[in-house]
């Protein structure tokens, strides 16, 4: 990992240990994220992006093992879809546990994605804890494809602008979506 790679990630986890937002790149858009277990933080994120606390956030993880840190119990199927997905895939998942409650969905589940794309990945590693994942815009508005799409309102708003992939100019896909019922049932919310 390069060294402006290394110290862009150590200063967006301080600001996330205070408490405070980041706007981050991850594996599909950029995203506004604070630590998902920090629950001013989360109000904070959805003040940044004017929603209505009442929307679940998607929060990325850094790998499989760690969803059970978050869900009660997680379907058999839920492996499977992680291990041969070939797109980011978030999976909605029920019984939540040990995140902010005001992230989470009416019926107590919540959105995770693992991560493999290196900066979000390695971000998430080193924080050991799951990190709020939407995108970068105001609500209502189009998701940025870039970093020089997003909104100077969003980048003027948040504690921490990471510096890494600020010149990609790649057009990037927000993730699939799949909601796992209790007992496996697959919904396709998003391909």
């Amino acid at each position: 990992m390069s060294r402006d790679r290394d110290t862009d990630i150590q200063k967006a986890i301080e600001v996330l240990r205070a408490g405070g937002t980041i706007l981050y790149p991850t594996d599909t858009i950029w995203g506004i994220g604070c630590d998902a277990t920090n629950p001013e933080a989360v109000k904070r994120v959805f003040e940044i992006k004017r929603r209505e606390d009442s929307k679940a956030l998607i929060c990325l993880v850094d790998s499989a093992g760690r969803l059970q840190r978050y869900v009660r119990n997680v379907p058999d199927v839920a492996w499977d879809i992680v291990d041969l997905a070939t797109k980011p895939t978030t999976l909605i998942l029920s019984g939540a546990n040990g995140l902010a409650p005001n992230l989470l969905a009416e019926d107590g589940s919540v959105g995770l994605r693992v991560t493999s794309e290196v900066f979000s990945h390695t971000l998430c590693y080193r924080f050991q804890k799951a990190i709020v994942s939407t995108s970068a815009n105001i609500s209502g508005e189009p998701s940025p494809q870039t970093f020089a799409d997003i909104n100077p309102e969003i980048i003027e708003a948040v504690d921490y602008v990471c510096l890494s992939r600020q010149r990609d100019t790649s057009i990037h896909e927000p993730s699939s979506i799949i909601k796992l019922g209790p007992s496996g049932e697959v919904t396709i919310i998003r391909k």
